[in-house]
């Protein structure tokens, strides 16, 4: 079951998803449940950007999906909507002063030939975004310098 995490400034709620269950059920599901999943993560990098008052983590996620879906079609609109998610994530990280995660050029290249694995870390680094934008990102242990 996901966790709702209230998105700080905003109205929308962000959903802490377990990135196993994302890849399971976009296979599952033949993809359907990608396709879902893409609108709803692009919603919430959107509802972290509005809140910020900023549109570098996207403003309509029904373009992306049309861009992954119809735009498919023609290629080149597909790769782009892709590549822009992992900027989304990566900007909506620096945004929230979560880690950064993985380079938006190489988890796209990853999620080109290895789609469940793109899936599994961008859905892992989205939930570091989410728990750091309301406040429940443990922080990580520092150890005392050594005297």
């Amino acid at each position: 079951m996901a966790d709702i995490v209230p998105i700080q400034g905003s109205d929308v709620e962000g959903k802490v998803r377990n990135p196993l269950g994302v890849v399971a059920l976009t296979l599952v599901t033949l993809g359907i449940y990608g396709i879902v999943w893409y609108y709803k993560v692009n919603k919430e990098f959107a509802a972290i950007g509005r809140a910020r008052n900023t549109d570098e983590c996207g403003t309509s996620p029904g373009t992306s999906v049309l861009a992954v879906t119809l735009g498919a079609l023609i290629i080149v609109p597909a790769f782009v909507s892709l590549y822009k998610t992992w900027v989304r994530k990566q900007n909506a990280a620096r945004l929230t002063g979560a880690p950064e995660g993985m380079e938006p050029g190489l988890g796209f290249l990853l999620s080109i030939l290895i789609g469940p694995v793109g899936h599994y870390i961008l859905q892992s680094d989205q939930n570091k975004v989410l728990l750091a934008q309301a406040g429940e990102l443990p922080q990580e242990v520092v150890p005392a310098p050594a005297v």
